[in-house]
């Protein structure tokens, strides 16, 4: 790999407020309100539940358990405003990704350590109608378990200040195509206050996901 594309998840690792204007947050609006709603409720049937849990203001970071690649713009689809994504920073190697990443507003991160500029980030994005999306799991998982929880939502929740907004999501794990034959429940919980204490606010979280999922976290499979 070249040295050049080495340094572009270094490139797109910070995003300042400016980022996030009215032509990117149309664009997120067109691909996930419009053209990920339709498959949603004419496919998958469906329903959101709380609603009224989502805070007025941007100071909080959404955390949603992770089942399928529909989750990010389903996230997006049921929120009233721009929701920016981490993507790990090899996908900003390949063109394309990388203007289409670009367009939706995500930013790199390097998944082995939180950065100096992913906090940037995450703070500029509290001067913007935009916030912050997160799966703590980092990579797809079974239904029914909650496992593989890592704790760097709540440390990022911690430094900028920020609290969270869990989210639980069920039936993305079942691909369908034929109309109404899905199945999809997003259940938006209580905002969990940001704290010192970043393993209780680790712990809130999954107390809250088992709520709203029905899910059963299982220790033994956690991240550490």
């Amino acid at each position: 790999m070249s040295q050049n594309n080495k340094s572009n998840g270094n490139n797109y690792s910070l995003r300042e407020a400016k980022f996030y204007n009215k032509w990117r947050r149309l664009f997120l609006f067109l691909v996930t309100h419009v053209f990920y709603m339709i498959r949603f409720k004419l496919v998958y049937r469906l329903e959101v539940y709380g609603k009224e849990n989502i805070p007025d203001n941007n100071n909080f970071i959404i955390a949603a358990n992770h089942l399928s690649t529909l989750d990010p713009p389903l996230v997006c689809a049921v929120m009233n405003r721009g929701v920016a994504y981490m993507a790990k920073k090899e996908l900003f190697e390949n063109p394309f990704m990388r203007w289409w990443l670009n367009w939706l507003g995500a930013f790199a991160v390097d998944r082995e350590k939180l950065s100096v500029s992913t906090i940037k980030t995450v703070k500029n994005l509290k001067e913007t109608d935009w916030v912050l999306g997160i799966f703590p799991q980092g990579t797809r998982q079974e239904a029914g378990e909650i496992s593989h929880v890592a704790k760097g939502f709540a440390t990022l929740a911690k430094s900028t200040k920020c609290g969270i907004l869990p989210i639980g999501i069920t039936g993305t794990q079942e691909v369908k195509r034929i109309p109404f034959t899905g199945k999809i429940i997003v259940r938006i919980g209580q905002v969990i206050p940001y704290s010192d204490d970043v393993t209780g606010m680790v712990r809130q979280w999954e107390t809250a996901i088992e709520d709203l999922t029905g899910f059963k976290y299982v220790e033994d499979k956690a991240a550490v």
